[in-house]
């Protein structure tokens, strides 16, 4: 062995003690942050199983004096029309969010390329719908007049389809920067139409953004409760979201009237703080279990564009 190898051999160990202490290090720090940002969620779901009184006397904690399921019983005190809501707000958002999804990427798609005349033309109209709004009355006007919306189920879905031009920006940027050009001319050339290169060729290299415009889109439906505030009166087309909100409001309205006596019952065995936690915790459940199944390429959709080292 030469005289230079074994002097460099300690060297080596010792780079690498310090890359694996780098990497505890590291790691230790990621499970601190992750620890940190779970704590409240830990805490909403331990508040939505206590009970309402042991919260009001102790405040919320980790280590409730007493367990309850009052909160629940009292959000599914009808259950019928907990799962209608349900099933219109999954429903809204399979639908809106792919249909929002397919009609981003056919406006997007168009402003990638360079051979389109009027693309500076869409794009500053895409651009100018992200500064300005023709404001709520305009738009409530034109969606329950115009297009007579109102009262059905594509006043849930119709409004939000494109969310934002924001969306069409990054996934128009995604199209620019990662489909090679010369894939399409080649294409181009053994006689594929645009909408073949489009279905074949661009959307299956597109994973990562539509995974990331698509997890927007999700969570813009699953949230959504505004357009059921405008344009529903009928029960059974109430959102999800929708109807938490009207039963919290009712929890607000019952504690500023409380002269009634019979009121003041009826607050009294009402919980309040605890279904403020549960209504959190069914709300937003199935969209957490969702989100890992984007994960993966949400991290590539977002660094679109991103100066790499």
């Amino acid at each position: 062995m030469d005289k230079s190898q074994a002097i460099s051999q300690p060297h080596r160990g010792s780079a690498r003690a310090k890359e694996r202490l780098y990497e505890l290090a590291v790691n230790l720090a990621f499970i601190l942050i992750c620890l940190v940002f779970l704590a409240p969620i830990i805490l909403i779901v331990i508040v939505s199983f206590s009970d309402e009184r042991s919260v009001v006397l102790n405040g919320y904690s980790y280590f409730p004096d007493k367990f309850s399921l009052e909160a629940y019983k009292f959000i599914l005190r009808e259950p019928d029309s907990m799962l209608k809501s349900y099933g219109v707000t999954i429903t809204t958002t399979i639908i809106g969010a792919l249909t929002g999804l397919l009609l981003t990427a056919l406006l997007a798609y168009p402003l990638s390329r360079r051979d389109f005349k009027a693309r500076n033309v869409v794009a500053f109209y895409v651009f100018f719908t992200m500064l300005f709004n023709g404001g709520l009355v305009p738009w409530y006007i034109f969606y329950a007049k115009y297009v007579g919306i109102g009262d059905t189920f594509f006043a849930l879905i119709v409004p939000n389809l494109l969310l934002t031009g924001f969306h069409v920006m990054i996934m128009r940027t995604f199209f620019v920067n990662t489909i090679p050009v010369s894939i399409l001319e080649s294409a181009e050339i053994d006689g594929a139409g645009e909408w073949r290169i489009f279905f074949q060729i661009v959307l299956p290299l597109s994973l990562p953004v539509l995974a990331t415009i698509g997890l927007f889109a999700t969570l813009g439906y699953w949230n959504d409760w505004f357009n059921s505030l405008i344009f529903i009166n009928k029960p059974d087309l109430f959102s999800l979201q929708y109807l938490m909100t009207k039963l919290l409001l009712n929890i607000q309205f019952l504690a500023m009237n409380t002269q009634n006596s019979n009121m003041m019952e009826l607050l009294a065995n009402m919980p309040k703080e605890t279904v403020r936690m549960a209504m959190a915790i069914i709300g937003a459940g199935p969209i957490v279990l969702a989100y890992p199944f984007f994960q993966r390429y949400l991290i590539q959709g977002l660094t679109i564009g991103a100066v790499k080292g």
